[in-house]
């Protein structure tokens, strides 16, 4: 019979009888040479039944190729086997969905304890000897800081956020990293002050920001403003106010000075071209 009247008496598209030869899996008995067309006979559709059900089952092209000519037996032993691997698959699948859950809860419950941690402290700074800024400068500081870990604990890809500790191994890490910037040929130096007591007093120095660029604020402190999570905040939280009209990305490291005294170096990423 023709691949039209064998896939019909399949119940199939022709389309599947063609792809099941090209695979090797079910060839015609019969190609006529002058016009290439394929016949099969009606025993064949017994593998097409067989080939199908291996095939919806789940088994890959070879395995289904090496029960062709297996036995009923061997054939339901095949399925039995590729059950117990499903069923183990959904087992592994179920667990990983409840450590997502817990995972994700967790996040979240960091997120919100390091929100409430850093508010805390800048609730109880001052910035005005610091930065030399309005109350109500800073009361929009903390208001966009709300919204952004809000955006957080909304964000559908949260698993993906990593959040900072503060041990000892995570110091040497920032430390490492913050070396690692001053030392980056990809980053050129386009500020720097030494000494200084306040931010404010060279705050009006530094080169402003240009849109589409990529920025580095590196900071080595004293102990007292090295250990206060609110100064890098305020300091970003400042540069994002009055760059909000910018499409920039900004990254502020902070780590504690080797010789008690403030240092301050702006680094810019290099244009590729």
């Amino acid at each position: 019979m023709t691949i039209k009247e064998f896939s019909n008496l399949c119940g199939c598209n022709p389309q599947t009888i063609r792809y099941y030869d090209r695979m090797n899996l079910l060839k015609p008995v019969k190609v006529d040479d002058w016009t290439g067309y394929r016949f099969y006979d009606e025993e064949q559709a017994l593998d097409f039944v067989k080939i199908k059900n291996l095939q919806t089952a789940g088994f890959s092209i070879d395995e289904i190729k090496g029960l062709l000519n297996a036995s009923d037996e061997a054939i339901y032993d095949a399925f039995s086997q590729k059950i117990k691997e499903q069923e183990e698959h959904l087992k592994k699948m179920i667990e990983i969905r409840e450590s997502y859950q817990n995972e994700i809860t967790m996040i979240k419950n960091k997120i919100r304890e390091l929100h409430s941690s850093i508010k805390n402290s800048m609730e109880t700074y001052s910035p005005a000897e610091e930065f030399g800024i309005s109350i109500e400068e800073y009361n929009e500081i903390v208001k966009n800081l709300d919204s952004c870990f809000n955006e957080f604990l909304k964000d559908e890809d949260i698993s993906k956020l990593k959040l900072k500790n503060h041990s000892a191994t995570n110091n040497r890490k920032v430390e490492k990293e913050f070396n690692e910037c001053l030392s980056n040929p990809d980053l050129e130096n386009i500020f720097e002050t030494h000494g200084w007591k306040y931010v404010k007093d060279f705050y009006s120095d530094i080169p402003e920001v240009s849109a589409g660029e990529e920025y580095y604020y590196l900071f080595k402190l004293d102990d007292e403003k090295s250990n206060n999570t609110a100064f890098a905040n305020t300091f970003l939280g400042i540069q994002c106010l009055q760059n909000e009209d910018k499409a920039i990305r900004l990254q502020c490291k902070v780590i504690r000075s080797d010789d008690d005294q403030n240092h301050f170096w702006l680094l810019r990423k290099k244009s590729s071209k």
